[in-house]
């Protein structure tokens, strides 16, 4: 597992080794009525819990009993969606923390799935130029991908993400039993992170992530712990190395740049992120093959992979000429060249740019008109 197992408390820590700056992930069930364990250390001056509606009625109750015992706790319910993720959203996070009188000592917990925790990170990044957060991850995917790294941000009308900070949080606490609620939608939106990180870094474990996949669809604990677990391991591994995307961090976006342009093009909240990665990997394979780098046995594989997590393989007609647009404007895109991730094999990717006509083939095989 590459991550030491804690043989009290079975909870799985991941460490985050980043200079002067290490934090750990916490892994396990039953975490969060003990989060003010790891939070207590942090010797808050005072706590603000940033939450949604869904996930408020199901949990804030719980986390702050827990956190009172620490430091003086206030709660703000954010309406949160992927449409509303905004600098207007950040500014009522904000408000929220003068309100709640919070200086630099103080520490925000975001309690929700990405896009909560996306906005919350980046209010936390900028208010009083930097206070500390604790990501409490609700969904799979914000398990094992988006509270890993320090990535914040929210969205403009010219591209996902588009305004942001890198801002590592201080722990992450990633409570399994939280994914029994989830509805079977978002388990396979975070399945979409699970078998980007076998085909990247890990093809022994994405081996064993499509075998386990019937066990993961239907949200099995014992099969889920682990996999959220090596997903942090990988991600982790990769953010020590190079936490500001100079260099390999970038191949984390696999299947994003067309994810991205997806989730665009359909309106933010048509599909769900992870829903668009899962297709984006597919068309990163079929990319790489259109490039040589892979064969058709290995897309057909991955295709398998994606369609077993009951994500979508193929784009129901959505404008090839607007996605590449909007491809072009990506945060990661060079004087207006698309660079993609591609596979060199599985478990070994790397970053090209890619012909036109090339992306345009991949795009109309996709399903794009």
């Amino acid at each position: 597992m590459n991550a030491p197992l804690s043989s009290a408390d079975a909870v799985i820590q991941v460490p985050v080794a980043l200079a002067g700056r290490e934090y750990l992930i916490h892994v396990g069930s039953g975490l969060v009525d003990r989060l003010g364990e790891w939070i207590a250390p942090l010797r808050p001056t005072s706590i603000l819990v940033v939450t949604d509606p869904t996930v408020a009625a199901l949990y804030l109750d719980r986390v702050a009993r827990s956190l009172e015992a620490v430091a003086r706790t206030e709660r703000f319910v954010l309406p949160a969606s992927e449409a509303g993720k905004d600098l207007a959203a950040a500014s009522r996070v904000i408000d929220a923390l003068a309100a709640a009188h919070a200086d630099r000592r103080s520490v925000l917990v975001a309690l929700g799935g990405g896009v909560v925790g996306d906005i919350a990170g980046f209010a936390a990044a900028i208010y009083m130029r930097g206070i500390r957060f604790v990501q409490v991850p609700t969904t799979l995917l914000a398990q094992v991908d988006s509270s890993v790294g320090g990535k914040t941000g929210v969205n403009h009308g010219a591209g996902k993400n588009l305004i942001g900070s890198f801002h590592q949080p201080s722990a992450v606490v990633a409570d399994t039993d939280l994914l029994r609620s989830l509805p079977a939608r978002e388990i396979s939106a975070g399945l979409a992170e699970i078998v980007k990180h076998g085909l990247l870094a890990d093809a022994d474990y994405f081996a064993q992530v499509e075998a386990a996949m019937p066990r993961l669809v239907e949200c099995d604990g014992a099969a889920l712990g682990p996999v959220v677990a090596r997903s942090c391991v990988i991600k982790a591994g990769v953010v020590a190395r190079d936490e500001f995307e100079s260099g390999e961090r970038a191949l984390l976006n696999l299947g994003h740049t067309f994810g991205h342009a997806i989730e665009a093009v359909a309106g933010y909240g048509q599909w769900l992120h992870g829903e668009a990665v899962g297709c984006g990997l597919c068309l990163a394979a079929d990319l790489s093959r259109r490039l040589g780098l892979v064969d058709a046995a290995v897309v057909g594989r991955i295709e398998r992979a994606v369609a077993s997590a009951r994500l979508p393989v193929r784009i129901p007609g959505l404008a090839r000429s607007a996605a590449i647009e909007r491809m072009r404007g990506d945060k990661k895109a060079q004087a207006g060249q698309v660079r993609f991730i591609v596979l060199e094999c599985i478990g070994r990717a790397t970053q090209l740019s890619v012909p036109d006509d090339v992306l345009e083939a991949t795009l109309t095989a996709g399903g794009y008109v």
